[in-house]
């Protein structure tokens, strides 16, 4: 797809070939381009497009939790029908539809639905699902006794969804191949290992996937916390999907020259690569402007770390949430502006991000 590029010069109308002569006596021309590489993921993508489908046909529709994290978008998608809700409202629903957003739920939500006869509507992220499941089976493979004494208790034993077509999407963004050798159980589990996830504590996927082990997985948020582990036990290392890989790595380097020898440790490249590979490629992006105008919503955790990325390769970097935040005081000397985003911008909000720039350079 070829790159979009708007010139305007603000003098044009009333001398039209004047700038070519004496360019120094007008406002020079400012060049915008926006990210091709900036929007939404493929999970998003598909969330949002099963609301609308639904939305569509009239259906009285739920959402758990913000659609995206983004104000704007969920503005859009109120307006259109979607109600949004948490797990405490969801508790009183029953008899309705409910859709579950790309970052996943722990097994308990599915097993609330099923009690209060809820139709879920599930866009879960083919990548989340596919991490949920290996992080459920390795957590039983290391906890075979417990799991026996619930079912002799008579308590429901969930089994997630069998894998659907969809989720071959999987294979082509994330990696999946274990690396090398992870973290201790707690004392009260009857466990031959820890299951420790990198990610952030109480993010909506996070929870989706300490959920796989009846909240017995050990969060770490940052390559600080891994000093904490204790390296005498197994260790199995999984990650957020939209977490940094650089920093995935560290980890993994710090726990394979601290385990003892005793213990095994593997760690798996969760990460996807649709998200992953934005950082080198907004990177260059953010290089080649005078200025970076980041649009994206302030509870993103990926608008985040890639707002993070381009303000350390330009300083000229400045984040919004809309156009309404927009200072034109920003791009006095400014020739040319990237215009860019997280996976939960959408284009269109980018778009009027652009269009708000040339209205006040008119």
């Amino acid at each position: 797809m070829p790159t979009r590029k708007y010139y305007f010069n603000s003098l044009s109308s009333l001398y039209p070939f004047s700038h070519l002569y004496r360019q120094t006596s007008f406002k020079k021309m400012l060049q915008i381009e926006i990210d091709n590489g900036s929007g939404f993921c493929f999970g998003v993508t598909t969330a949002i497009k099963k609301a609308e489908e639904e939305l569509a046909k009239g259906t009285k529709l739920y959402c758990l939790g913000d659609i995206v994290h983004n104000s704007m978008e969920v503005e859009r998608l109120t307006k259109k029908g979607l109600i949004t809700i948490n797990h405490d409202q969801l508790r009183e629903l029953h008899d309705v539809k409910v859709l579950l957003r790309a970052h996943g739920e722990p097994p308990e939500t599915y097993e609330l639905a099923k009690r209060n006869n809820i139709e879920i509507i599930d866009a879960t992220c083919p990548v989340v699902l596919a991490l949920q499941r290996r992080i459920k089976s390795q957590y039983e493979k290391g906890h075979q006794v417990a799991d026996i004494s619930l079912e002799n208790k008579g308590e429901p034993v969930v089994v997630l969804p069998t894998r659907s077509q969809t989720e071959n999407k999987c294979d082509e963004i994330c990696s999946s191949s274990p690396v090398s050798t992870p973290l201790s159980p707690r004392e009260e589990t009857k466990s031959t290992g820890s299951i420790v996830i990198f990610g952030k504590n109480g993010h909506a996927e996070v929870l989706g996937l300490v959920g796989q082990t009846h909240s017995h997985a050990i969060v770490i948020e940052k390559f600080e916390d891994v000093k904490a582990l204790d390296f005498e036990h197994d260790i199995y290392l999984y990650s957020q999907t939209t977490k940094s890989l650089d920093e995935f790595h560290k980890i993994i380097d710090y726990i394979q020259s601290h385990i003892s020898s005793t213990a095994k440790f593997q760690s798996f490249d969760t990460i996807c690569r649709q998200v992953a590979n934005r950082m080198p490629n907004i990177s260059l992006f953010a290089a080649r402007h005078d200025l970076i105008l980041f649009v994206a919503g302030r509870k993103s955790s990926n608008g985040k770390v890639l707002f993070h990325e381009c303000l350390s390769v330009n300083p000229n970097s400045y984040q919004v949430e809309s156009a309404d935040e927009i200072d034109m005081k920003w791009f006095d000397g400014v020739q040319t502006v990237g215009i860019c985003g997280a996976t939960s911008t959408p284009k269109w909000l980018m778009e009027e991000c652009r269009d708000e720039i040339l209205r006040h350079t008119k």
